[in-house]
């Protein structure tokens, strides 16, 4: 058996001769559990957030669109077929799909709204996102036959309307000398509604495209730009698309980095900056084990002074109160683990609860790109967590411990 950690497991369950010992151990416990439990649980939190990113994000928006730059006097990709050709020999490009965008109020009744209509090919849509899946029931496949128009469930809430229902759109329709006239107005039916359940729900629309074409006054072969999926959407930035050097139109490409990147990188700089927070919340209440462990060292110096007369080295004493701070450090460890797991767990229909009691939402789906506050656990936060803990609690341990060591027995012996 080891005899150090045996005897200072024996002075943890121990009495005390001075209450102030236990008293700032117990607090020094709940101080590492509750920075614990917390980091764990914002770390889920942050996990959590990358998921639904990759799942309602990356899985609906395009991870790059090719379309007609800025500088051209031409608004549409004349003859797209030709472009795709050269596009499908880029290895990196496992898919494309033409689309046609386009401003637009929706109205029905005296409500108007103004949206992002976008005309896409269901059938290529479906190999480049997976946006399909959140169009509610059959609406998706309803597109498909009958055509009609897909709304985001934010703006479905805001115009009061349902799959099924009528609207009207007002499409500008900018005159020769470049001044907007009366605007062109189409009746659709809504044929779906999309629910994302973040700030795509409030800007979208889906027609199709030849429909789109047709409200825009495009030919069959005119098109706003190409959406493409990439093998690898984290590296979207490297991709040559040296296809394109000798197209005979001036096109631009961009990414969902441009669009989206900043919310990966606000992210990774929380989970940084609530990581180096909660492990100095951890590393002062660990700290607070030197408070105890010399408050322990003098209360336990008589046992100390026996051993050394019984031949007890340096090395022994030390590695006594080096298993004393550990354990009350693995103590807060353990607690802090249990509650943080079972927060990180629950933690979306606690938050729901919460909704739910206060009866408003704590994120609005108008503002962040979910309306929830999603979880994840992983397990090697956790591990890091209990390692980083463990660490700290050694190295407050280590004074406190070479303090023990150096105590004089005859000194201690006499003063008793």
């Amino acid at each position: 058996m080891n005899t150090p950690f045996f005897i200072s497991w024996r002075y943890q369950r121990g009495k005390q001769k001075n209450p102030l010992v236990a008293l700032i151990a117990k607090f020094s416990a709940i101080g590492i559990a509750l920075g614990v439990a917390v980091l764990i649980v914002g770390l889920s939190a942050m996990n959590g957030f990358e998921r639904e990113l990759n799942q309602r994000i990356l899985a609906v928006v395009p991870h790059a669109e090719i379309i007609v730059s800025e500088n051209s006097h031409e608004k549409t990709i004349n003859h797209w077929q030709n472009l795709a050709v050269r596009l499908k020999t880029n290895e990196k490009i496992t898919a494309l799909s033409p689309f046609v965008s386009f401003t637009a109020l929706v109205e029905n009744g005296s409500k108007l709204k103004v949206v992002q209509v976008k005309g896409v090919d269901k059938s290529a849509q479906d190999q480049v996102s997976s946006l399909g899946k959140f169009v509610e029931g059959n609406g998706w496949q309803q597109f498909e036959k009958e055509g009609g128009l897909v709304l985001g469930s934010g703006i479905a809430k805001e115009l009061e309307v349902k799959e099924g229902d009528w609207v009207s759109l007002l499409i500008s329709q900018p005159n020769g000398e470049e001044q907007l006239s009366q605007p062109h107005r189409e009746r659709v039916q809504v044929s779906g509604v999309l629910r994302l359940d973040g700030q795509l729900d409030h800007s979208y629309a889906l027609l199709s495209l030849p429909q789109a074409q047709e409200l825009l006054g495009y030919r069959a072969d005119q098109i706003t730009g190409v959406e493409l999926k990439v093998a690898d959407p984290f590296n979207v930035q490297g991709i040559n698309y040296s296809e394109l050097s000798d197209y005979p139109q001036q096109l631009y490409v961009q990414n969902w980095i441009a669009k989206f990147g900043y919310m990966y990188r606000d992210i990774q700089l929380i989970r940084t900056v609530m990581y180096i927070a909660m492990v100095l919340v951890i590393g002062v209440a660990c700290f607070n084990i030197v408070s105890t462990l010399i408050m322990a060292v003098k209360d336990k110096q008589g046992d100390i002074a026996i051993m050394r007369t019984l031949g007890a080295n340096n090395g022994f004493i030390k590695r006594i109160f080096i298993w004393y701070g550990l354990q009350a450090g693995m103590k807060g460890c353990l607690i802090g683990i249990v509650l943080g797991v079972i927060l990180a767990l629950n933690l979306t229909s606690l938050i729901q609860s919460l909704e739910y009691l206060l009866g408003k939402k704590l994120l609005s789906d108008g503002i962040y790109f979910v309306d929830f506050l999603p979880s994840e656990l992983h397990w090697q936060d956790v591990l890091l967590v209990l390692v980083a803990a463990l660490v700290l609690s050694l190295l407050a341990s280590l004074y406190p411990a070479s303090r023990a060591a150096k105590l004089q027995p005859a000194q201690v012996l006499s003063s008793h």
